[in-house]
């Protein structure tokens, strides 16, 4: 494949056909002349469909933007105002758009502000591909300007990650990425470039050929069939099987073999905070969140249940609590693409490495069509008693201050569950996780291992440009809106149109609530004065208004879904109003409380 001179590519602008695949085809075989790796760069992100860049320029990495200069048709740079904004945008399109989002960084503070959005997408397993400037070859160890060794710093928060000093290894290294990115468990990887390699010309025409395979690696992707066979042995044995559909359901894309899988065997299903909206809320079979603050019934039944079905979740401890009281009577049945989650917090009976939709294919196959009345029956009693206690406690009733459920259940009415919720991290999550109704799939994005406070504004972006024809809802705290509140600048300029709603209680929320149930109500740093959030959104050519009253919250969140731009909606909620059910820290799921 021959590579392209800035004199070819304005040629080609010109031609009629130049977004089309024959242009494509003129533009690959046009010349042969050697380009230099900045190119490389450019050209190898084309050939791996990359068609959006979120990211922020600088020396280090200069070259590069220069050489992205002459393919602004191909793609689009997103202009953030802060290098973390980048990751989170990244990772909000790679889930959306069903690939692997990009970013680039200078060295020194512009790689480091990238490390809080790299940890995040490792923890939650999102697919992004960072790439970094750095200083030239001869400068690296001299502690020269803006040089830091953002290998070691990446090392243990990406799936992989390399330095380029050659610009020959470019194409290779930048396919290895991708494939790694986004293969068996997808994660984050980090390519740094140092900037002579971005400079210096290939010693050869570029070519580049997408990776399929990279020896000694070789992600999981079928399952055995010896264990399939020992799991569908326990499943048509199970009197109270239980299924733990975890994030892995949707980065397989094994929705509805999941739907078909539950469906034969009658058995109800729970999520991970992750894993909603892989399952419809509505479904008889869904019996709601599992977790800290999750639903009543789906933690304290996790103790009853004979066996255990998890798949694509990996037993983090804020599902799991105390795991000393965790699931003893149970038989686990554990799927993951990983191996290394297998065993690792909860012991599996049967351990089936493999991609989720081919493992439930399998078992839906195999498994024999049973009832389970009795069984789901117990979660219908428990559902009743939470509505009783906390439910019905979370909506606003008549002259009272408003809620964030009252917030989040009014939204999903109006947007038939059809909406994509992008929520932050606090109290406000929770509120969304619980309340808000999913009807379609790939509908919710949140940071979960990390739980990264500003994750959701440019995540939003990121999540509506990876999906253009989705309507997306930012739901966000008054602290977390202030880490990450310059994106406001990012979402204007780029007219893309972002709906945001904070809730505001001018708290830390979720720090407050643990200084009251745990810390006798000593109320340590916790209590936020707030700016004027819309005169700053308006700053930022963005519309918006706040709404204090009860009575006026359905009036305002029509204005916001109706909005044809972006809009900021300020919900002021009640001050000091707690998340229930909560499992303590130290306590086992069965030790839930409701108030």
């Amino acid at each position: 494949m021959a590579l392209v001179t800035e004199k070819t590519v304005k040629k080609l602008y010109d031609h009629p056909l130049h977004h089309d695949h024959e242009a494509e085809n003129i533009l690959i075989k046009e010349t042969d002349k050697v380009v230099n790796g900045s190119e490389a760069v450019i050209l190898s992100l084309l050939e791996e469909g990359v068609d959006t860049i979120f990211g922020y320029p600088g020396g280090a990495i200069m070259p590069i933007y220069d050489a992205l200069y002459h393919y602004q048709k191909q793609l689009n740079h997103v202009l953030v105002r802060h290098e973390q904004g980048a990751t989170h945008a990244a990772e909000g399109y790679a889930q959306m758009a069903k690939k692997p989002g990009v970013c680039f960084a200078t060295s020194g503070p512009g790689a480091t502000n990238l490390i809080t959005g790299i940890a995040d997408a490792m923890l939650d397993s999102v697919p992004i591909v960072c790439i970094t400037g750095q200083v030239a070859e001869p400068y690296l160890g001299t502690d020269a300007f803006q040089e830091t060794d953002v290998m070691s710093l990446a090392m243990p928060i990406t799936k992989w990650c390399y330095q380029v000093a050659n610009p020959d290894e470019i194409p290779y290294i930048i396919a290895k990425a991708f494939y790694i990115a986004r293969t068996g468990r997808p994660g984050p990887v980090l390519i740094d470039i140092t900037k002579d390699a971005q400079m210096k010309n290939m010693s050869d025409p570029f070519t580049y050929e997408k990776r399929k395979q990279i020896k000694g690696y070789k992600p999981a992707r079928a399952p055995r069939e010896r264990d399939i066979a020992e799991a569908i042995k326990l499943l048509n044995a199970a009197e109270r099987p239980f299924l733990f559909a975890g994030h892995g359901i949707l980065l397989s894309e094994a929705q509805e073999e999941l739907k078909a899988f539950v469906e034969k065997a009658s058995i109800p299903v729970a999520s991970t905070l992750l894993g909603l909206s892989a399952f419809p809320s509505e479904h008889p079979l869904y019996v709601g969140m599992l977790g800290m603050h999750g639903n009543y019934g789906p933690n304290v039944l996790t103790n009853q249940a004979d066996v255990i079905i998890a798949v694509g979740m990996r037993f983090d401890d804020r599902v799991t609590g105390n795991l000393e009281r965790y699931a003893k009577q149970a038989k686990v049945i554990h799927i993951d693409i990983d191996h290394a989650e297998i065993s690792k917090n909860v012991p599996a009976t049967v351990g089936i490495i493999a991609d989720a939709k081919a493992a439930l294919i399998e078992l839906t196959s195999q498994v024999e069509e049973r009832k389970h009345e009795a069984w789901l029956n117990e979660f219908a009693k428990c559902h009743e008693e939470e509505y009783q206690k906390v439910i019905q406690n979370d909506f606003t009733a008549e002259g009272e201050c408003i809620k964030m459920g009252e917030v989040v259940r009014m939204l999903s009415e109006k947007t038939n569950g059809e909406g994509v919720i992008v929520a932050d991290v606090g109290q406000h999550q929770m509120a969304s996780a619980r309340y808000s109704t999913f009807n379609k799939t790939d509908s919710w994005l949140t940071s979960g291992g990390l739980g990264t406070m500003g994750y959701a504004l440019p995540s939003a972006l990121g999540a509506k440009m990876g999906a253009p024809h989705r309507d997306v809802y930012a739901i966000i705290g008054d602290g977390c809106f202030q880490m990450t509140i310059q994106e406001l600048g990012t979402i204007a300029q780029s007219g893309q149109p972002v709906k945001i709603i904070v809730m505001n209680n001018n708290y830390l929320g979720m720090v407050r609530q643990w200084q009251e149930l745990f810390f006798d109500n000593r109320y340590s740093s916790v209590e936020l004065v707030n700016p004027d959030f819309i005169t700053i959104a308006r700053g930022f050519g963005i519309n918006g208004h706040q709404c204090n009253h009860a009575d006026d919250l359905s009036a305002s969140l029509d204005t916001l879904i109706n909005s044809e731009q972006s809009y900021l909606l300020e919900v002021m909620v009640e001050k000091e109003t707690n998340v229930f059910p909560m499992v303590p820290s130290g306590a086992g799921v069965d030790q839930i409380r409701l108030e």
